[in-house]
């Protein structure tokens, strides 16, 4: 039997680790009720069908053990004392942290305003009491594999995310139709705020008003829309949908992708992408340019010969051995990192 009860509070690690421990399933269930009978039949009922079982006994605990174990799913008990399930539910989901785990109210109020309740408080399904152990686990089976297509999602789209980070790009996530920006690199918040004056989970209103007029073509026909851009004097920040990272009953969540069309910023993308220092890429990009050792010398206040030491070191690291070997690696990562820019 793996019960985890008051006081011991399993940490984020210890959860992992009994997921791993675990039989077949490794889903690990949290169930909140304030009557023992109730917990110890649906856990007794669980145990025995391999998932690790975790209890609570009143919405403060549930609050505590959701936020440390995150749990894959949790059944919750409508009517208790103190913070009642309806209150939980709406603070689970208020939480970035624990927002995706699918809730499941057990009630034994059946009148259709509790029930409705229930739902509008972020709960996916609800069972009525008595409980039924059978019903619970053949609804748990449901919630869980969407639960594990939207973590299998999530973590393509976090792959993602890291790719074009790597790669120099800023990105934010806005879903659909409330509008939030529910995900930000930390350069694509340096960017709203200087171009837009914005912050999450504002997403800026020409934006939004951008992505609201997109998204119904990309969705139903794949079209990907004309870039957004929102210029600034010499520079401009061109948006541009990239793809749709998540769907449910609620809405959905648009991955979208900016770019800061100017010297600076292809420097600095240079610099991160083609792992250069900052001088490196400032002699690369001069060397795209056409400028000699000279011209370059004077364009960032140094000798040529500086400008030459610079630019073998850059040789070393892309691997190349002639100048125009490596302005034709810096060509190909400024046209997929600044498509707009003019060479």
């Amino acid at each position: 039997m793996t019960l985890l009860s008051p006081p011991t509070l399993p940490t984020s690690p210890l959860a992992r680790t009994l997921r791993e421990q675990q039989g077949a399933h490794g889903d690990l269930v949290l169930i909140v009720d304030d009557v023992p009978d109730n917990l110890a039949v649906l856990h007794d009922a669980l145990d025995e069908s391999g998932y690790t079982v975790l209890i609570a006994t009143n919405g403060e605990q549930a609050l505590q053990r959701a936020a440390q174990a995150r749990p894959d799913i949790v059944l919750l008990d409508a009517m208790m004392p103190g913070i009642d399930g309806f209150e939980v539910a709406r603070r689970l989901k208020a939480d970035a942290a624990t927002a995706h785990i699918p809730i499941v109210f057990m009630t034994g109020l059946t009148e259709t305003e509790h029930l409705v309740a229930a739902l509008e408080a972020g709960g996916v399904d609800y069972v009525t009491k008595p409980i039924k152990p059978k019903e619970v686990l053949a609804r748990m089976n449901v919630h869980l594999q969407g639960a594990r297509r939207a973590r299998q999602e999530a973590h393509q789209a976090g792959q993602a995310r890291n790719a074009l980070d790597a790669f120099g790009y800023a990105s934010i996530t806005v879903r659909l139709p409330e509008g939030r920006l529910i995900w930000q690199t930390a350069l694509a918040r340096e960017l709203l705020a200087r171009y837009c004056e914005t912050q999450a989970p504002e997403t800026p209103p020409a934006v939004l008003g951008w992505l609201r007029q997109h998204a119904p073509d990309a969705r139903a026909r794949g079209i990907e829309p004309p870039a957004l851009v929102i210029a600034q004097g010499a520079r401009s920040l061109s948006l541009r949908l990239h793809r749709q990272t998540g769907e449910d009953d609620a809405g959905d969540e648009w991955m979208i992708v900016m770019r800061e069309v100017s010297d600076t910023a292809v420097i600095e993308a240079m610099s991160l992408s083609l792992k250069l220092t900052a001088r490196e890429a400032e002699v690369l990009y001069w060397v795209v340019k056409g400028k000699t050792n000279k011209d370059i010398g004077e364009i960032l206040g140094s000798s040529p010969a500086t400008a030459k030491k610079h630019l073998e070191r850059v040789y070393v690291k892309l691997g190349v051995e002639t100048r125009t070997a490596a302005a034709g690696v810096a060509i190909k990562r400024i046209r997929e990192l600044q498509p707009q820019f003019e060479l």
